[in-house]
């Protein structure tokens, strides 16, 4: 099962190909994609992403994950969550939103089993 592309991105609009829905921020994996409710880990900008936010995502069967940090790129991603990421033997990219897209999408067309956290304002 290959990973969805993501087909646009705007300040927060994200739409992933194959999908009807319009995410303002959204998880992405081979074979599927939803909305990223941060309310689910009580998320916020600082301290930012935690393990629990990507535990889905990681759970897939992926080989690397992106991480899209916001359009100014004020969503942080603690050290401890990035270890987190490398123990589980997972490639990590951490990026702007914009150019982890660009990311994503270059690595779902050479074929790899990419995952996708994306906040696509601030």
């Amino acid at each position: 099962m290959m990973s969805p592309e993501i087909a646009s991105l705007s300040w927060g609009q994200m739409k992933v190909k194959g999908c009807a829905s319009v995410y303002k921020d959204c998880k992405v994996w081979p074979g599927g994609s939803r909305a990223w409710d941060w309310r689910e880990t009580g998320t916020d900008h600082h301290p930012g992403i935690q393990p629990a936010d990507l535990e889905e995502v990681l759970k897939k069967g992926i080989d690397t994950l992106v991480i899209g940090r916001g359009m100014r790129e004020e969503l942080q991603v603690p050290s401890s969550t990035q270890d987190f990421v490398k123990q589980t033997g997972v490639k990590l990219r951490v990026l702007q939103t914009e150019k982890a897209v660009t990311e994503y999408n270059n690595l779902v067309g050479q074929g790899t089993r990419v995952g996708g956290v994306f906040h696509s304002t601030c």
